[in-house]
């Protein structure tokens, strides 16, 4: 038999599941909401007690709005990464042999699985120093973050880089 604060959690996600799926979907499209829906939930239930909460349903609204602007900000994030990756993945230098080349497309997308793999801020940091050509300062004040932190992130991205090809 589920526990009283099993029950409560499937009540509270029968009543509210259609309401937060229709946000997610706004937000970030169809495809994408019912994965970011089951994640709002098992925060939900990872960091709360079901019954500690007063109002839990503007706090799972709260959840959703915070995992769909994460979102939001990987994906533009991401599309920025394979921008950068089709033109390093596709552009066949004139120079090299093909095995040159193919070795070459091999690590080019070891380092694109590392960036992906960097976390939201990190990655950002990254992408706005290799893409956008913003130097540590512009990047910590666009972030609001200081710039040692800005600093850090792009150390780490770096690191992460070069242990994928190692």
């Amino acid at each position: 038999m589920f526990s009283r604060e099993q029950s409560a959690i499937g009540d509270l996600f029968e009543r509210h599941r259609r309401e937060l799926l229709a946000y997610l979907t706004r937000k970030i499209g169809q495809a994408d909401a019912p994965d970011l829906l089951q994640e709002t939930f098992a925060r939900f239930i990872a960091r709360v007690d079901a019954e500690a909460v007063a109002e839990p349903p503007p706090f799972l609204q709260k959840i959703a709005m915070n995992l769909a602007r994460d979102f939001a900000r990987a994906q533009a994030a991401e599309a920025k990464l394979f921008d950068i990756g089709a033109v390093g993945a596709d552009a066949p230098s004139p120079g090299l042999s093909p095995l040159a080349q193919l070795e070459a497309t091999q690590q080019w997308r070891l380092v694109l699985a590392a960036i992906l793999a960097l976390p939201p801020r990190c990655r950002e940091v990254f992408v706005l120093y290799m893409n956008d050509g913003l130097d540590l300062g512009e990047i910590a004040a666009r972030l609001g973050m200081s710039r040692n932190m800005a600093q850090k992130h792009m150390r780490m991205a770096l690191a992460r880089c070069w242990a994928a090809l190692e």
